[in-house]
């Protein structure tokens, strides 16, 4: 095998009448696994994939479409995804592997026919079970030799098992490099949307929003979360017993994800990629709508409507749109919001007042925050939102301060690192969770006039685990040698066509990344303050 980090070729050594040749083959040999077994893997052969490996794996089919297919970056992304899918569907309901190119079939143009007829047939099905996804007419558009040389990169991994973190990562990193609009979108890190659903801990029972989901961090790290739970506590009840526990933790895996995981973005290609997301990781994606969060529901898609959101939602994980270039400016959406309206400062009163007139525009992270409590069941549904720290400070948005005080309890306020977002866009953020007031707590308080003093949570994200380059970073001794720890993993394997569940210790760098340590604190600062 060679490689450079990036690409990669293996090569079998062939003797044929004294001859020695070398032909390239999709992957190494497992042990004991004949030379047949190699070109056409079985199911519990493939590994998960670990670190950077799929990330790398990615980009290589990536490239190769964008290189040798002459396709547009954009348009390679899609083919690339509409592959991930056939891997997807042959792992999830497939009797034996069908996504494969032997060595023999890459080499010559009837191997290649074969790779793309097995692959077609996988796509037609994949058709039909995802119609939100993929049009009836949609066809894999690549050539066989492209197509036979990207299933050899991903025929050994099986996406299904493999780590959330990794998958997220290395699917957000392409989404992002393809999808990343000029609409003030950025998509949160993954240890930033573990930090937020940690801090809010959501249960099986809640109904989970991101109005502005992106290609979905938020959701797939609320739903991971809540999975998570599903799997302990039938483990539990099996005693521990995974064979018993397994086929009973999937059944309330898709309920659960069909029922309280519900995202909207205004970006059609964004929830596109986001539905595909979801299904690579653990699915959910039937509640992911492509809508205008800030308009009025009459217009949202009926399927949308039909949920009514308003007032009904547990939880909202969320980073909305930033920016003054993205303004909202159609009054129709401005007039139905108390923060699309010019406020004015009374000094006398040391209070802001709403005056009839409608602002000419509004940055729509400002609406976003109106909306988001206005989706939250009054008197405990909470929301976990990124926010620029202008809104937290600027002395001109002193209102929309004064609308969360009124309106919300503020239980923390975070701030992240300023290269918390690096490499993509250098901003100053916070994360602020609020809790919804009823209209009675809100009544009350209007007819004292004053507001009740409360404690509020607040820390300093000032480790994020990566540099502004995006590279990680260790935690360091007082000589300047990165920390390793050894940790005990469990792992799944199978021995003679049975899952086998093993457990091993591994030493691991220790990632410089605090946002965990502040999650925890907060869960048990809300448990003396509740």
């Amino acid at each position: 095998m060679w490689t450079n980090g990036l690409e990669r070729h293996c090569f079998r050594k062939v003797v044929r009448s004294g001859r020695v040749t070398f032909e390239e083959v999709p992957d190494l040999p497992t042990f004991g696994q004949s030379p047949d077994d190699s070109d056409r893997p079985k199911f519990d052969q493939l590994k998960p994939a670990s670190s950077d490996a799929l990330l790398f794996a990615f980009r290589r089919c990536h490239n190769y479409i964008a290189g040798n297919q002459g396709l547009q970056k954009p348009q390679a992304f899609w083919e690339l995804l509409k592959l991930i899918f056939c891997k997807i569907h042959d792992e999830r309901d497939s009797t034996e592997v069908e996504f494969f190119a032997g060595a023999s079939e890459r080499t010559n143009i009837n191997g290649q026919l074969k790779v793309k007829k097995r692959l077609d047939k996988l796509f037609e099905v994949v058709k039909a079970e995802y119609p939100a996804i993929f049009q009836g007419n949609d066809v894999i558009a690549l050539n066989p030799p492209v197509l036979a040389y990207i299933v050899t990169q991903l025929q050994m991994y099986s996406l299904l098992e493999s780590d959330v973190d990794v998958k997220g990562h290395a699917y957000e990193e392409i989404v992002g490099s393809n999808l990343r609009g000029d609409r003030g979108e950025f998509f949160t890190p993954r240890n930033v949307c573990n930090m937020a659903v940690a801090m809010l801990d959501p249960e099986e029972h809640q109904l989970v929003l991101d109005p502005a989901c992106g290609t979905g961090g938020f959701l797939i790290a609320a739903m991971n979360h809540v999975i998570e739970k599903i799997r302990a506590s039938e483990l539990e009840k099996w005693k521990g017993n995974h064979n018993r526990a397994e086929p009973k933790v999937a059944p309330r895996i898709a309920k659960y994800a069909g029922a309280s995981i519900v995202g909207i973005d205004f970006n059609p290609e964004l929830v596109k990629a986001t539905k595909m997301n979801m299904v690579m990781n653990n699915d959910g994606a039937g509640g992911l709508y492509q809508a205008n969060s800030l308009a009025s529901p009459a217009i949202w898609p009926d399927a949308l409507r039909d949920r009514e959101l308003l007032g009904k939602v547990d939880l909202i994980f969320t980073n909305p749109p930033f920016g003054s270039k993205i303004p909202v400016d159609d009054p129709a959406i401005l007039e139905k919001y108390d923060l699309g309206y010019i406020w004015t400062y009374d000094s006398s009163e040391d209070r802001w007042e709403k005056t009839q007139g409608v602002q000419k525009s509004q940055p729509p992270e400002i609406l976003f925050i109106e909306r988001c409590v206005r989706f939250l069941k009054q008197g405990t549904g909470r929301v976990a939102m990124v926010l620029p720290d202008g809104i937290l400070g600027s002395p001109g948005l002193g209102y929309v301060r004064a609308w969360i005080l009124e309106n919300t309890r503020v239980l923390a306020s975070i701030d992240l690192h300023p290269d918390t977002f690096q490499p993509n866009v250098s901003v100053q953020t916070s994360l602020l969770v609020l809790e919804r007031k009823t209209d009675a707590e809100i009544a009350l308080e209007r007819a004292a006039r004053t507001q009740a003093n409360y404690p509020v949570f607040m820390a300093v994200a000032n480790h994020i685990g990566h540099d502004k380059r995006g590279n990680r970073t260790y935690v360091r001794d007082k000589k300047g040698n990165e920390i390793v720890e050894e940790i005990e993993e469990q792992l799944k394997e199978y021995e003679n066509g049975r899952i086998v569940y093993r457990t091993q210790k591994t030493l691991q760098k220790v990632i410089d990344d605090n946002t965990l340590d502040i999650a925890k604190a907060f869960r048990e600062w809300l448990s003396e303050h509740a």
